[in-house]
């Protein structure tokens, strides 16, 4: 299948300033200043349980935080925090699939709600996936490894402005982690495309890196 980009029009910048999320007396993160540029390509790298999920669900919108302010821009607007999600693709081992939907059902379903990146149709999006064979079956009778895969597909083949891919070759082989890798040089184009992971195959095609242990070592002034 021919690769499809995205266009000029998705420029996304997200500026964290003074940022810092606190789960009862524990602070998580801390002090975060960034700035993810319109068509930046970033990966957060961490062990587990460093933070990497709890910043990128503060870049979701999901999470507020507990210090600090977030700006989403979109072509230098702003967006209020309850349209973020208009802007926003995100696929992450915590957000499930609707298991009783076969594969044809789950991708029509996405498309009420998202469409597509122009040009993509469910057949190609099935092609893309490798799972001509499935299409009919429930999600809930797919392998861990094929689950990921529709995560990963729905994510980066939406019209969004920003991805966000929190540990994307999770439950992947060797097979799968080269589809992943390939699913991303045909579908991200210029959007900007952040991945939180501790596996350098996740995140090979950013070229700026954030440790996210920098926002943790220093101790919270009383």
């Amino acid at each position: 299948m021919a690769s499809t980009s995205s266009t000029a029009a998705n420029c996304m910048r997200i500026k964290l300033s003074g940022v810092g999320k606190r789960y009862r007396r524990e602070w998580i993160l801390r002090r975060i200043d960034l700035d993810f540029q319109e068509g930046g390509r970033y990966g957060i790298t961490g062990p587990n349980g460093s933070g990497k999920s709890t910043l990128l669900k503060m870049l979701s919108g999901h999470l507020t935080p507990t210090k600090g302010e977030i700006e989403f821009l979109h072509q230098n607007k702003t967006v209020e925090i309850g349209q973020v999600y208009n802007h926003l693709a995100y696929a992450a081992p915590y957000i499930e699939l609707i298991e009783e939907f076969t594969l044809d059902e789950a991708i029509r379903f996405h498309e009420r709600f998202r469409p597509l990146l122009p040009g993509l149709t469910l057949d190609a999006m099935i092609d893309r996936l490798g799972l001509k064979r499935a299409r009919s079956r429930p999600l809930a009778q797919f392998s861990s490894g094929m689950k990921q895969r529709v995560k990963l597909a729905l994510a980066c083949c939406t019209a969004a402005d920003y991805l966000l891919l929190d540990e994307p070759t999770t439950n992947l082989d060797e097979q799968g982690i080269a589809w992943y890798q390939e699913l991303l040089q045909d579908f991200v184009g210029d959007r900007l495309l952040i991945v939180a992971s501790n596996v350098a195959d996740d995140y090979r095609i950013c070229p700026t890196l954030i440790d996210i242990m920098a926002y943790k070592l220093a101790r919270p002034k009383r």
